[in-house]
């Protein structure tokens, strides 16, 4: 993939850029910003950008790509290149912005680095972008075509018909075409983006789980308000969401997209979320049911109580429609007559995990970190454990 004079390079230099792509993307999200204002209120997450979770993952993923091209040159991550692009096609991207992008990432990077920046090096790091970029282009292009849709043509009304209060915080919205043509299909476990209008004429975009069956006339999706901790502000589109809409109110959604699905398969299963990460995951278990799937169905969930499980009955319910389906639910703070052992973080000592297992994560990054560990330490190959990250997926950014 790599030319081998580049891969020469890009090793080379790899330390001094990997040390310094902090800066670089803080830097070229403030050119690209001053150049383009109209990415950050329309198009940008506002929230993560001033939180800085953007710029770690953009930086996370250039550092992980060129790592792997050099480390491994004849092969390509595609499951890294694959849930970029289905995160790129549900807001809509088009190829013509990648332009944008490597326009004002190359002048950062001349400015961070400065005379360290040789038309050699220049030429390396220009080659290992394009490759990233094109490949990029092509998935999205092909997630763009299995919808029937043009590039970045993705948005459609829709008319909220239900809407439901699961908790103080979650809400779920009933949802079906404002033109009253079929609802696009979906595969259990992918996400659909939502964009609103705020008060200051931002059209700022989230992505929510299609919590519903496949098979419904409607979609449905669970919103968790997003409340400011430790200096943070507010989630714009939650809030807006909560506060501002109702039964008989429209809202602007793409098409779905995610690669956190299952598979036809006949082998064990683990479903294991955490607070509003438990979306993707009734989705699925409806399919199972629905499917008949006869294997061993192993459900974790961890919250901070009952009454902040979102879809809690929901979740409880479809466990039991399974032939071979177990429910374990970890609160910190449980309430009365919930079992001692599963009371706090979720541990998955206690809980039997069959040979063969396929595992299914959704949730925050330390959870889904803790929860990989204690499933690798059973004897689950890294293959088999799947995840879905809500908002800039920071996993490569570990260390």
């Amino acid at each position: 993939m790599l030319s081998e004079k580049s891969t020469a390079t890009v090793r080379a230099t790899l330390p001094a850029v990997g040390a310094a792509i902090g800066t670089i993307t803080e830097r070229f999200y403030e050119r690209l910003f001053a150049a383009r204002p109209e990415l950050l209120r329309d198009l940008f997450n506002r929230g993560n950008q001033a939180a800085g979770v953007q710029k770690q993952a953009l930086a996370g993923a250039i550092a992980a790509f060129a790592t792997h091209l050099v480390d491994h040159p004849d092969d390509r991550p595609d499951v890294m290149l694959g849930r970029i692009a289905h995160k790129h096609a549900s807001l809509g991207i088009t190829a013509e912005q990648y332009e944008v992008v490597h326009l004002h990432l190359f002048d950062a990077i001349v400015e961070v680095l400065g005379e360290a920046v040789t038309p050699e090096v220049a030429a390396a790091w220009d080659e290992v972008y394009w490759l990233m970029a094109n490949a990029l282009i092509a998935i999205e292009a092909r997630l763009y075509a299995e919808q029937g849709v043009l590039a970045g043509d993705v948005w459609r009304e829709w008319t909220v018909v239900g809407r439901c209060d699961e908790t103080a915080d979650a809400a779920t919205f009933r949802l079906r075409p404002a033109d009253d043509a079929p609802a696009p299909g979906f595969r259990a476990g992918q996400y659909v983006s939502v964009q609103v209008e705020l008060p200051d004429g931002a059209r700022q975009i989230r992505q929510y789980s299609l919590s519903g069956a496949p098979g419904s006339t409607t979609r449905s999706i669970t919103v968790k308000r997003v409340r400011g901790a430790a200096g943070a502000p507010d989630g714009e589109v939650s809030q807006h969401l909560h506060a501002r809409v109702r039964e008989g109110d429209r809202l602007r959604v793409s098409a779905p997209y995610g690669d956190l699905v299952l598979d036809d398969t006949d082998a064990p299963l683990l479903l294991a979320s955490a607070g509003i990460g438990c979306t993707p995951m009734l989705s699925m278990l409806e399919q199972l049911a629905d499917s008949g799937h006869r294997a061993p169905v192993t459900v974790v969930h961890g919250d901070r109580s009952p009454a902040e499980h979102a879809l809690r009955e929901d979740h409880a319910a479809l466990t039991a429609k399974l032939p071979d389906g177990a429910a374990h639910f970890w609160y910190e703070r449980p309430d009365a007559g919930h079992p001692l052992d599963r009371t706090g973080l979720v541990d998955l000592d206690s809980v039997a995990v069959p040979p063969g297992t396929r595992a299914y994560l959704c949730g925050p990054l330390p959870f889904m970190r803790a929860v990989r560990t204690q499933l690798l330490a059973k004897g689950v190959p890294a293959a088999d454990i799947h995840y879905e990250v809500f908002g800039p997926d920071l996993w490569l950014t570990r260390d």
